[in-house]
């Protein structure tokens, strides 16, 4: 059973982040979506995601230990992306009238203001958030990376709190 052994799920794991991100790359460069700052802060949990499944499928640990400890870093990571999603659903909800204004750009907040005000910005959210650029079946892009990221969530909880054969 393919599915219980602890290195081919950490490659699944890392080779569905490879395949999230490919995703969100091709939209940005061949359909033109540039994406939001918000938008970003989801690829960094799912590149955290990837980076710990790759870690743990090339380490493949003995330990138990050590594989929860994989696991729980990765599911921390998606749990970010998850959280952020969540964010920019909420934002895209809300009425016209009161999505916040457009601000000045990630590059920018990043290089103008320290790291803890760039995260307070950037949550708060901004009008180019709120807009909705993409969609499939109904649902806008937030709502399918939640919905991704959650898959990811589960298998990555999974993966730390499931029990190991000896």
């Amino acid at each position: 059973m393919q599915w219980r052994n602890y290195r081919f799920v950490s490659g699944i794991l890392f080779l569905a982040s490879v395949i999230g991100m490919a995703f969100a790359l091709y939209l940005e460069h061949v359909k033109g979506l540039d994406p939001c700052p918000l938008c970003i802060f989801q690829r960094i949990g799912l590149i955290g995601l990837g980076f710990f499944s790759l870690l743990a499928f090339l380490h493949n640990p003995n330990s138990n230990v050590a594989k929860r400890v994989y696991a729980a870093l990765a599911s921390i990571s998606i749990l970010w992306s998850l959280a952020i999603a969540g964010r920019h659903i909420w934002i895209q909800s809300l009425p016209p009238d009161q999505v916040p204004s457009c601000g000045p750009g990630l590059d920018y907040l990043v290089s103008a203001l320290p790291l803890q005000v760039v995260f307070q910005e950037v949550l708060s959210g901004s009008g180019e958030c709120a807009a909705i650029d993409w969609q499939f079946l109904g649902l806008a892009l937030p709502v399918w990376s939640s919905v991704f990221f959650a898959i990811l969530t589960l298998i990555g909880i999974w993966q730390a709190l499931r029990s190991y054969p000896r």
